[in-house]
């Protein structure tokens, strides 16, 4: 019997996203032999408990097609786990419940390594209740963090905004320093990993080009190191700017910046390192300063997405569903770099259970001596991630998303009530 597809988008979202999630939906179509109905779930596992599943059958091909244009997670996203099956055996039965009242044999979660440890988890579930679901990952992070995988989708897109972004910035500063700003901090995202500040390097497009300063999530920030470097490229250039982590910590192992603290698992939200290193500077140094969170902005600004980017997040949901179709489970797609020039690569598939949750910094060999730049390994590791450009289609000046139907399936079970403490404040 034909199995039905469960798709879903977990954590933040990236421009490139929804190419995933039109890579499932276009390569299952192609392989009917196999598969039966396509759902999306609404807002990631929560739609699943839920029981809110869109019934993709329903969309027309070319609004399908029109996905890649649209940023953002079209069919919701979320930030919750499923804890062990062990504390909450409930939630693991309510999924599986769930997939069986629609027939669903598969199961694709389109997330970061969180995600992966939900998927990896859910598959453990399954086999120990004894339903037959075939679990995959799909790779998606602008922070380039998962583990074993060359690059993650959506970081191309991301990193090229930066880069841009950094380049377009340090040629305002530098028009304006003789009498106004002298040093201008972007924040970029990136808690534990520094990829996204290592992109900041690539607005040069020749060592020592610009007088930038990076400052990695992998590094101890050092506040008189830091003046003294500003200062330096003050003098030389008259300027500086500089790229900074929000994950930037302390020789104590404390972030510069904590926005919110919540009582679960001990997380932080961050942001605001930028406003702390202007403090710094103008306290330090004295000079004249602006500074800039990037926020939501970089991770969706499709119009200036890597179309390299946009290539492999549709690989790897195509990739998925051939995974599927071959009787793989429990499985994250993966992509292998076969060389950096010309850049080449291919799709492939790692355990779930090795990757979950776990986290891939920028290696020191991809930051320079002085612990602000980068090296050429790196620059010849990022640029082939960020070439390319695939504009969306505008129509008076703004970008046109073609809206779905999103019209939810008829629920077959009981309302799910999540029990007491279940996910408090996630």
């Amino acid at each position: 019997m034909k199995q039905n597809i469960l798709y879903a988008q977990s954590g933040g979202v990236t421009a490139v996203i929804n190419a995933s999630a039109r890579g499932v939906i276009e390569a299952s179509g192609r392989r009917a032999d196999v598969f039966g109905g396509v759902f999306a779930a609404r807002d990631g596992i929560v739609g699943v408990l839920d029981e809110s599943l869109y019934d993709l059958r329903r969309e027309e091909p070319a609004t399908i097609a029109a996905l890649s244009q649209r940023p953002g997670g079209v069919f919701g996203s979320c930030r919750l786990d499923l804890d062990p099956f062990e504390t909450h055996r409930h939630e693991y039965e309510r999924v599986l419940n769930v997939c069986a009242a629609h027939d669903i044999g598969c199961f694709f979660y389109n997330g970061g390594g969180g995600s992966m440890l939900t998927a990896a988890r859910l598959a453990e579930a399954a086999e120990e209740l004894g339903y037959p679901l075939q679990v995959i990952g799909i790779p998606k992070t602008i922070d380039n963090d998962l583990f074993a995988t060359d690059t993650s989708p959506g970081f191309g897109s991301a990193a090229k905004y930066v880069a841009v972004s950094t380049r377009e910035a340090a040629c305002d500063v530098a028009s304006m320093q003789a009498t106004s700003t002298k040093v201008f901090i972007l924040e970029v995202m990136g808690r534990h990993a520094g990829w996204l500040a290592a992109a900041g390097g690539l607005a040069e497009r020749t060592r020592g080009e610009l007088p930038l300063v990076l400052l990695f999530a992998e590094r101890v920030f050092d506040a008189r190191q830091f003046a003294d470097a500003v200062r330096e490229r003050v003098e030389s250039a008259g300027y500086c700017v500089v790229v900074a982590s929000e994950g930037v910590r302390d020789a104590s192992g404390d972030y510069l910046s904590v926005r919110q603290r919540s009582q679960v698992r001990g997380w932080s939200q961050l942001g605001g390192v930028a406003r702390v290193l202007a403090e710094e500077v103008g306290r330090r140094l004295g000079y004249r300063t602006h500074w800039a969170v990037l926020d939501y902005l970089q991770r969706a600004a499709r119009h200036l997405a890597s179309r390299v980017d946009l290539e492999q997040a549709y690989a790897v949901g195509e990739a998925a569903v051939g995974l599927a179709a071959a009787g793989r489970s429990r499985v994250m797609v993966t992509i292998e770099r076969l060389s950096d020039a010309p850049y080449a690569w291919r799709t492939a598939a790692t355990d779930l259970q090795s990757i979950a949750d776990r986290e891939r910094p920028v290696p020191d060999e991809f930051i320079d001596a002085e612990g602000f730049g980068i090296t050429e390994a790196a620059r010849r590791y990022l640029e082939p991630l960020i070439q390319g450009e695939d504009w969306p289609v505008f129509a008076d000046g703004v970008p046109v998303y073609t809206p779905l139907r999103l019209q939810l399936r008829p629920r077959k079970l009981p309302a799910y009530t999540p029990r007491i403490g279940d996910h408090q404040g996630a």
